[in-house]
């Protein structure tokens, strides 16, 4: 099963030079860019079956990356 990307760059592909400014200019940015390619990194994992966790769980990380994701574009649109 081929998963849609999610990562910053694929979510907000016209803004990479500012989210790379920002990540480095912005401590607050870089947290938040930080923990949300963390959850990514794990949702994928999860969604691809290369790590077990249950539905819950991974409902849990989803709505954590779309709080981040929404605080991260408004960061980038201010």
């Amino acid at each position: 099963m081929t998963l849609d990307p999610h990562d910053l760059a694929h979510e907000f592909p016209a803004l990479a030079d500012k989210i790379h400014s920002l990540k480095t200019s912005n401590a607050h940015f870089h947290k938040l860019a930080e923990r949300y390619e963390e959850i990514n990194k794990e949702t994928v994992q999860i969604e691809e079956g290369v790590r077990v966790a249950d539905g819950a769980y991974l409902e849990t990380l989803k709505k954590e990356r779309l709080l981040l994701k929404d605080q991260i574009a408004a960061m980038l649109a201010g």
